[in-house]
This record gives structure tokens, C-alpha cells and sequence, in this order.
């Protein structure tokens, strides 16, 4: 629940919403993950790319989130960063087993962390799913946290969790 303490400490307990943003590339199952955690009555059986970004409301505990699931298309990426301003916590995607465009992703977690609506905020917290770790070519989340680097992150809060968004399987223990 490292995630989820860091953000109600980070809301001082009194507020009861938060805007995180959910990004990663593309097809490492952002909006499967975000599906994972709608009430049984909204999920939807059929998970098609995300074209620009979606808008999700989950609750958890007592704490309402609204996340924006962000298309991780190239074409798409330049769209995260309209919405920095407002967010309170970042779920960053990573598909563990593309291995080849684990690089891309260090790099777009690297301009994310430079623009000066993230780095002036040093408390908001990041979680990392290392998804689809069910696959035999996945990475394990400690080769995936030292290619991408976090253990330099010393003034961000973060964690990262194996996961399995078909499943749910190490969903809720991110959050």
C-alpha cells in the first residue's frame, strides 16, 4: 500500500480525491490495468489501444481516483505533459517483457521527471508496474527498476510492483 499511504499522507488525510496520471508506451497494459479496477459492472471484456488519453474514476479504500490513462503512441506522448499541472501521483506501465524498447521508456520517464511541473513537485509518488510478468520473456522487476534507473531517484517517492493486468495479479498490492 506504498502508493496508496503516500498519496493520503501527501492529501493530509482530509481530501478524498486524487488525479494521478497513468502512462507508459504502447501495449504495456495501462488502460487493462485501469479496467482492472472499475466497479464489475463498468468493466469492459474488450481492451482496444487508447487513442489520446481516457478519463477513469475508481475508488479504493476511501480515496476516489480520477486517472488519466494516457495513450503511450509515439504520436501520442507529447500529450502527457498538458496534463503534470494537476496530478498527484503517477502510475508509470512498463511491459517487462519488451526488453528492446526498455530503453524508450527509461527515456520518456527521464523527460518526464526533467519537466518542471514534476520536478518542482519532489512528493508526488510514482509506482511502476512491471507488467506482464506472467510472460517466460519477462524481466524481473529489479532488472527492470536498474535499466531504468530509479534507484537515483532520491528525492521521489516510488515504488515498483510486478504485475499482471490480465489477472490482477500485484495490482491492488501496488496500490
Amino acid at each position: 500500500m506504498a502508493f496508496f499511504t503516500k498519496l493520503l499522507t501527501l492529501l493530509g488525510f482530509k481530501k478524498r480525491e486524487a488525479n494521478i496520471l497513468v502512462v507508459g508506451l504502447d501495449n504495456s497494459g495501462k488502460t487493462t490495468i485501469m479496467n482492472h479496477f472499475k466497479p464489475p459492472e463498468e468493466k469492459t471484456s474488450e481492451i482496444v489501444p487508447t487513442v489520446g488519453f481516457n478519463v477513469e474514476k475508481f475508488k479504493i479504500k476511501n480515496l476516489t481516483f480520477t486517472a488519466f490513462d494516457m495513450s503511450g503512441q509515439g504520436r501520442y506522448r507529447n500529450l502527457w505533459e498538458h496534463y503534470y499541472k494537476g496530478v498527484e501521483g503517477i502510475i508509470f506501465v512498463i511491459d517487462s517483457s519488451d526488453s528492446l524498447r526498455l530503453v524508450v521508456a527509461k527515456d520518456e520517464l527521464e523527460m518526464m521527471l526533467k519537466h518542471t511541473d514534476i520536478s518542482s513537485k519532489p512528493s508526488i509518488p510514482i509506482l511502476f508496474f512491471a507488467n506482464k510478468m506472467d510472460l517466460k520473456e519477462s524481466l524481473s522487476s529489479v532488472k527492470i527498476s536498474q535499466t531504468l534507473g530509479l534507484d537515483q531517484f532520491k528525492n521521489k517517492a516510488w515504488h515498483i510492483q510486478a504485475s499482471n493486468a490480465m489477472t490482477g495479479e500485484g495490482l491492488m498490492d501496488g496500490v
